[in-house]
């Protein structure tokens, strides 16, 4: 139950404020759902899901800042092996530093930036499948990917597209964006976001 709830609400906070901190990313969202889905309609099919690229993008963006799991669960090898050079014994611990690896500057271009247009060009359309390439591992990857990958792709684009396209969202005022994260299981952020809706929507019925 944790592992399939606190991910998914961590990760659409961190989206939002993410979002909030980039307006020129939040406006992009929001045209590319006015555009797909109008103003004059609620999101209601999964196929509707499909034609939002960029916020599959911020969204992509988001995990590669901020796993909610910033170190996978550990494995343990059955037989000796060897992983680059590097001898692993049977039986020993393994644990992967997805943190580190997501903002590694080797790997990524301006590592430590909110870039979501990096996951739209054809050189960054990375899955969250993993496969052979182990620079993106926001779910694991291989055998034991995360079981609830293909339920959390949807809910999170769901959910997000429907806050993002039913209301506008502001900061209280006064009040100044924060990324500190609380280390845990899930990284969440040190002080919860807290923002004010706008309906976005042309009928107010729709939002009965």
């Amino acid at each position: 139950m944790l592992s399939g709830t606190e991910t998914t609400s961590t990760t659409l906070e961190w989206v939002v404020a993410r979002l909030l901190q980039h307006p020129e990313a939040m406006k992009r969202v929001h045209e590319e759902l006015d555009e797909a889905i109008g103003l004059d309609n609620c999101i209601e099919l999964e196929s509707q899901l499909s034609k939002l690229q960029h916020l599959e993008a911020v969204i992509k963006e988001t995990l590669r800042l901020h796993p909610p799991l910033p170190v996978l669960i550990p494995r343990c090898p059955s037989q000796t092996s060897t992983v680059g050079g590097y001898t692993i014994p049977k039986g020993a611990q393994v644990i992967l530093n997805v943190w580190t690896i997501h903002r590694d500057p080797d790997i990524w271009e301006d590592a430590l930036e909110f870039r979501p247009e990096r996951f739209l060009s054809d050189a960054g359309k990375l899955d969250y499948w993993g496969g052979n390439k182990f620079e993106y591992l926001p779910f694991g990857s291989g055998r034991r990917i995360c079981a609830g990958l293909p339920l959390a792709e949807k809910m999170m684009m769901f959910m997000l597209a429907s806050f993002l396209h039913s209301f506008e969202w502001r900061l209280p005022s006064g009040t100044e964006l924060e990324f500190s994260g609380k280390f845990g299981v899930v990284v969440k952020k040190m002080k919860p976001l807290v923002v004010i809706p706008k309906p976005r929507l042309s009928k107010p019925e729709l939002y009965q």
